[in-house]
């Protein structure tokens, strides 16, 4: 089959690779109809995720048709339409019993590996390293999917690919990040970085009764889809000053109720004590993350308002000023998303036709094309926001 490739930084290649086979009982093979790249996948394509190797298969966002089943799964047969779940659980581990999927305890095979190179261990992931599980992902033809009867759940005929595909991780990503950001009627949520989650992470807030939303970002397409589509305030820069005075502004000196950070690890901004992170990263041999938007955040939420960290982080962050944090008495929710919980209440939304998840797509591709759609989607040529590709 053919699949997007991992060759090293900055070098991704569509090979042809084995087919995937049913490896445990549990197992389905799905034969993939639609997939797309995330922001999170650039953080492969620049080398900042440790534990890649030559040969690995990318992509976590996927969908498609059931080919193969596995002897114990239960749930569902060949022809049924899929979306699968970036995040892989066992479904009956502690974790799993709290819905806590993303934190399974058996569903990484390398967990030493994780905990050696993240310092910690969490549920695997397709197509995003050996810490994570060495899962291929499904920028391909075909994929394994492993705990088929807890992951994966069935599209309706009633919805097309691109209306389902997100459930896959950025619409329940955009939503768990306004759950985690405790808004109650009335808030003011400020939401930094306008790019796929952080659209949903908008269009989450209004569900969850925000008063005002207010997106943060310096590239025009994504601001005017933010308005368009989200029906949010705006300040179109990123720089660390301006952006606490315009929202120091605009809520009367408090501050927003809840800060969202739908960016991580490589946000862009001025630092606010010195660019230092890649000299520290240097040093010290570990990943690191730019703290510019989480600077950013603790300065400028308002006295115990809770932040939302969404966005990913690798390793160390420098530079914080976690001590304004915590005489401010900000409260923190973050993690990787429990895609499972979501699922089917987003899905009910998507069919009661009070979202399309479709409207952030700005670019169409085929897999053969995916090099260059990673390359479009990295630069942010064409006024690309988010890129979907047909294998």
């Amino acid at each position: 089959m053919k699949a997007l490739v991992y060759h090293g930084r900055n070098d991704v290649r569509v090979d042809n690779v084995p087919d995937p086979k049913i490896e445990e009982p549990g197992d389905v093979i799905v034969k993939v109809s639609s997939t797309a790249i995330c922001g999170s996948d650039l953080h492969l394509l620049d080398g900042m995720m440790p534990t890649m190797k030559e040969g690995d298969i990318l992509g976590h966002e996927f969908m498609g048709e059931v080919v193969e089943v596995g002897a114990d799964v239960t749930k569902f047969k060949k022809g049924d339409r899929v979306v699968v779940p970036f995040t892989i659980a066992c479904g009956h581990c502690d974790y799993c019993d709290d819905e806590l999927y993303s934190l399974c305890d058996n569903s990484n095979p390398n967990a030493e590996i994780a905990k050696a190179n993240l310092g910690h261990s969490i549920s695997g992931v397709y197509g995003y390293s050996h810490a994570l599980g060495g899962f291929s992902g499904g920028q391909a033809e075909y994929v394994r999917v492993p705990y088929a009867d807890v992951g994966p759940i069935k599209v309706p005929e009633s919805l097309s690919d691109e209306q389902s595909l997100f459930l896959s991780d950025i619409f329940p990503t955009g939503y768990m990040a306004a759950e985690n950001a405790n808004i109650q009627p009335g808030d003011t949520v400020a939401i930094w970085g306008c790019g796929p989650v952080g659209q949903f992470a908008i269009k989450s807030a209004w569900m969850l009764g925000a008063r005002r939303v207010i997106a943060i970002d310096d590239v025009p397409e994504r601001l005017d889809l933010a308005e368009r589509e989200g029906k949010a305030e705006t300040i179109r820069t990123v720089g660390r000053k301006d952006v606490y005075e315009k929202l120091m502004e605009m809520t009367n000196g408090k501050g927003p109720d809840s800060c969202i950070d739908a960016v991580g690890a490589e946000c862009h901004g001025d630092t606010m004590f010195g660019k230092v992170v890649d000299k520290t990263k240097e040093v010290l041999h570990a990943p690191m993350s730019r703290p510019y938007v989480l600077q950013q955040i603790m300065m400028s939420c308002k006295k115990a308002g809770t932040v939302s960290i969404p966005g990913v982080y690798i390793g160390m962050v420098n530079e914080l000023p976690f001590g304004a944090a915590m005489n401010k008495a900000l409260k923190f929710n973050m993690g990787q998303t429990h895609v499972q919980r979501y699922l089917q209440p987003l899905m009910a939304k998507i069919e009661a036709g009070e979202i399309d998840p479709s409207f952030v797509i700005t670019h169409r591709m085929n897999l053969e094309d995916a090099p260059k759609a990673y390359d479009i989607f990295k630069k942010k040529e064409d006024k690309c926001i988010k890129v979907v590709m047909n294998p």
